[in-house]
């Protein structure tokens, strides 16, 4: 056991330590910590303080015994109560407020103890925050951890949080000294929870000025199983791209939960934290965002600043005019006039001879006939310019070029600069190249670029403002060839704004396809700006148009779950997620996922044991969206195709179900938890994105069956949310009700009826919310009728709960004597429920007089393999076995009741 001996001096000056990370090895160190700390004391003190450092050396002495004897002598305390209080030689008070240390002086010292520590990664849990702001680290580090934070406090009155005990930063002692506090509430209640008290112990892992992490750990002993797990939170702090010059910090929330103990509310209370979680940090998202601006709102270069450059770079006509005509050919044909003008001048009139006459001056040989041929050949090549350059300066004068958009919206603005490598199309060796634009149906044009190869243009185009953001711009570039001339394309490009940065939109070079572009590498400089002058306005008028379409109530989502949705698939900040289902992606196996659907694109993902299916294409890729009848393979669903014009969808083509005899690829999905309402908003995304909406209002049929609740019915769970038209397969069946019953065929039938007895029978079976649908003939079998339900389990029936949607089938065999009603049964919210649906199949028929024999039996399809098959089916039979004796005997004894 050794001791370390050190010698305390105070100095005046502030000197920065070379090696900081080797705070505990060199003196020199020790001495400059000495220095910070004393500094920081002399800036917060008056000149009278300064006059007192032995009382300064005391203090610094005892914090450093603290420090390196914490193992070794116990009875050392941070105890400054030994220390005088009473006033110093010159009158003033030199008590403990002289031995505070500042917070900023305790993350100096920590940045020496952690500046070479690794940054921790993110928690296994997930990330509640990700997102990027313009504010240095160390600022958003002290708004965040200081003590007293005013954000803290406003995110606590939010909350409804209160009894809030925020403790101070000290020095814990371990392998390495680190940071931590304990700050204790009570969390206000929510639906779920009741208001509990609530202790975090907040530490610092890192901290180096750019770098912070700081790990809490939150115990609620007070909830429901709150002894057995504790949520840890990580805040991961760090240094982001430099944005014109300004710093911003990039911040990432992440969590995960630790069990004491195994229990078997592990998936609710995973499930409930996760959900806290996400509603609290939706609330710090919004509010931390009202003081610092996120990075993605900035324009990454002002567009303004870049476009102003742009205004006044066009040469005047003259200017053109001598740069175009300062050629050979022109110069030539004037020297020929000249010299000609200057002969006929010089010469004097000669006799009239051969054929000529009066009037009639031809030729006297053939050097002059060949003369004047190369004088009218100049003379035409130089007419045809003139005609040329007079034309284009006209058709200039029609270009798009500093006019503006009109109307509030989404403005897209595109800067063209210049273009390099034109192909050669002109006798010259050169080319008249113009940039045509085309954006939502709507064209801008750019002016004519006189005999060149690589055009400057320098010209701003706007498109008038649009109600939803666009997809796609398509530029081609031709060579002008007169107003009435056959234009030819020099190349063209179709640029994917969702597939692009801002920052790359800004300022790209878009290489042009097409033979001759490729063949001479040509390219096209622009810069593109998409902004929306009309805030969230725009995106809610754009909803509300959706919603004229779908027929339903569209909601914006959470700023928190449109940052995910722009993380998940890559997309810019001005996208916005109009809505997502749960479904299944039809190929050769069903692949359950969501479909994301937004303004611009159609997106899928599915995360199945590890492995990761996502891709999407944008709607202007849909060229045709139709709806199949139910098959067993898309587990009795209806199934939605959507199918991508020839050509287009080429980066999701690993999701396509196929590819028909056209090229086209078809992607199926299935499974929607409601089919009807998903539908709805789907082709109304579609259609408000189609240029001719009318052509493609006709290609949509909408198969599903119209559900009519019952009337005077709770219609919490309505039955047009029925997703299980399910068809009657063949399964292994077993019997698990015979018996014959001392009511007739008629009584029993009754159950199936819909009215108000087989919502009583059903009442009594702990089936809630309980909706039919009226009866109707099937397609094709007069003999058969079908209706739909839906009703849900209470938790006596089962402790999941749970929803269930079927369809039932009945026939007459024996006019009256004999029924057959076959049930396809699809179980919703229950562990499994996915991998099958339960197939009943009844059978009434009329055995004596006043008597009949029922037989029932149920069998289980499974969709999907699983390890507990074995186990789901007999505990479904078992149940169902029950139910359906419970069921009888209560008909028999309403029956009895009523005769």
């Amino acid at each position: 056991m050794g001791k370390i001996l050190l010698e305390l001096s105070l100095h005046e000056r502030y000197q920065d330590a070379s090696n900081a990370n080797e705070f505990f090895l060199h003196p020199t160190t020790v001495d400059h910590y000495i220095d910070k700390c004393y500094s920081k004391h002399c800036l917060l003190h008056d000149s009278n303080t300064r006059k007192s450092p032995q009382k300064m050396i005391k203090s610094i002495t005892r914090q450093f015994e603290k420090l390196f004897n914490k193992h070794n002598d116990p009875s050392i305390k941070d105890d400054s109560s030994d220390l005088p209080t009473n006033s110093s030689d010159n009158g003033e008070s030199t008590e403990e407020s002289t031995l505070t240390i500042t917070f900023e002086v305790l993350m100096e010292t920590l940045e020496s103890i952690t500046y070479q520590k690794e940054m921790p990664e993110n928690l296994q849990g997930s990330v509640l925050i990700d997102e990027t702001y313009v504010v240095p680290p160390k600022v958003l580090n002290h708004f965040l951890f200081a003590p007293d934070s005013q954000f803290m406090k406003e995110l606590e009155a939010i909350q409804g949080t209160t009894d809030v005990h925020e403790g101070s930063w000290e020095w814990k002692y371990s392998q390495m000294p680190s940071l931590i506090r304990t700050v204790s509430y009570t969390k206000g209640a929510t639906k779920l929870v009741k208001a509990s008290k609530v202790t975090e112990e907040q530490t610092y892992v890192k901290a180096n000025g750019k770098e912070f992490a700081v790990l809490v750990r939150v115990d609620t002993p007070h909830v429901p199983y709150g002894s057995t797990f504790q949520v840890k939170l990580l805040y991961r702090i760090m240094q982001g791209p430099e944005i014109s010059g300004d710093e911003t910090s990039r911040i990432v929330v992440s969590w995960e939960i630790d069990f004491y103990q195994t229990t078997m509310m592990k998936s609710m209370i995973e499930h409930g934290a996760k959900q806290g979680l996400k509603e609290s940090f939706d609330q710090f998202y919004d509010l931390l965002g009202q003081t610092f601006k996120p990075a993605n709102q900035l324009t990454i270069l002002d567009k303004s600043q870049m476009l102003e450059t742009l205004q006044n770079e066009h040469g005047s006509d003259w200017g053109l005019a001598v740069g175009y005509f300062c050629n050979f050919t022109v110069a030539s044909t004037l020297f020929m006039v000249l010299y000609v003008l200057v002969h006929i001048i010089l010469c004097e009139p000669t006799w009239v001879q051969g054929l000529e006459f009066n009037g009639l001056e031809l030729p006297d040989s053939f050097g002059e006939m060949i003369t004047c041929a190369i004088i009218l050949y100049h003379l035409e090549h130089t007419y045809i310019m003139v005609s040329h350059f007079v034309q284009a300066r006209l058709r200039r004068a029609g270009h798009d070029h500093g006019i503006k958009a009109q109307g509030d919206g989404w403005v897209l603005t595109v800067a063209i600069i210049e273009g390099t490598n034109f192909a050669p199309l002109d006798s010259s060796g050169f080319s008249d190249p113009y940039v045509v634009l085309t954006c939502s149906g709507k064209t801008r044009t750019s002016s004519v670029k006189l005999q060149t190869l690589d055009p400057q243009w320098n010209e701003i185009l706007e498109f008038d403002a649009a109600e939803e953001p666009p997809s796609l711009l398509d530029v081609e570039v031709f060579d002008f060839d007169g107003p009435f001339g056959q234009a030819a394309s020099l190349g063209h490009s179709e640029i994917r704004f969702l597939r692009h940065t801002t920052q790359e939109l800004s300022d790209m070079w878009v290489p042009l396809q097409g033979r001759l572009a490729q063949s001479f590498q040509s390219k096209l400089h622009l810069r593109i700006f998409l902004d929306n002058n009309n805030g969230v306005e725009t995106i809610k008028e754009y909803l509300t148009k959706v919603e004229k379409e779908a027929g339903k109530k569209l909601n914006l989502k959470s700023p928190h779950r449109n940052s995910t949705f722009q993380k998940l698939f890559r997309l810019p900040p001005e996208e916005f997620l109009v809505g997502d289902f749960s479904c299944s992606l039809k190929r050769k196996l069903p692949l359950q996922g969501r479909l994301f659907v937004s303004s611009r694109i159609v997106g899928f993902y599915a995360n199945l044991f590890g492995h990761k299916t996502k891709f999407s294409f944008l709607w202007e890729d849909v060229e045709n969206i139709h709806v199949l009848p139910p098959t067993l393979a898309s587990v009795g669903s209806p199934i939605l195709v959507m199918v991508l014009f020839k050509g287009r969808g080429v980066d999701a083509r690993h999701g396509a179900k196929s590819q028909d005899e056209e090229g086209r690829l078809c992607f199926y999905f299935h499974s929607f938890v409601s089919f009807s309402s998903s539908s709805r908003t789907i082709m109304a995304l579609w259609r408000t994105r189609s240029s001719n909406p009318d052509q493609k209002t006709d290609t949509f049929v909408d198969k599903t069956v119209a559900f009519q609740d019952q009337p005077g019915k709770d219609d919490k769970c309505s039955c047009e949310d029925v997703i299980s038209h399910l068809v009657f397969e063949d399964s292994k069946m077993s019997k698990i009700y015979s018996e014959e019953l001392p009511v007739n065929v008629m009584s029993v039938m009754e159950i199936f009826k819909g009215g108000d007895f087989e919502h009583k029978v059903m009442g009594k079976l702990c089936r809630l919310d309980y909706n039919t649908t009226n009866w109707e003939p099937v397609t094709g079998r007069s003999d058969t009728l079908e209706r739909h339900l839906c009703w849900k389990f209470n938790r006596r029936a089962s402790s999941f709960g749970g929803d269930v949607t079927c369809t039932q089938q009945k026939s007459r065999v024996i006019d009256g004597k004999w029924w057959i009603i076959n049930e396809a049964m699809s179980l919703h919210h229950v562990p499994f429920g996915d991998y099958f649906y339960v197939q009943l199949g009844y059978e009434v028929v009329d055995s004596r007089p006043g008597w009949c024999m029922c037989d029932v039996f149920v069998g289980v399809v499974w969709l999907k393999s699983c390890e507990f098959e074995q186990r789901v089916t007999r505990n479904i039979v078992f149940k169902f076995g029950d139910w359906i004796r419970e069921m009888f005997e209560f008909v028999g004894r309403e029956v009895d009741g009523h005769s």
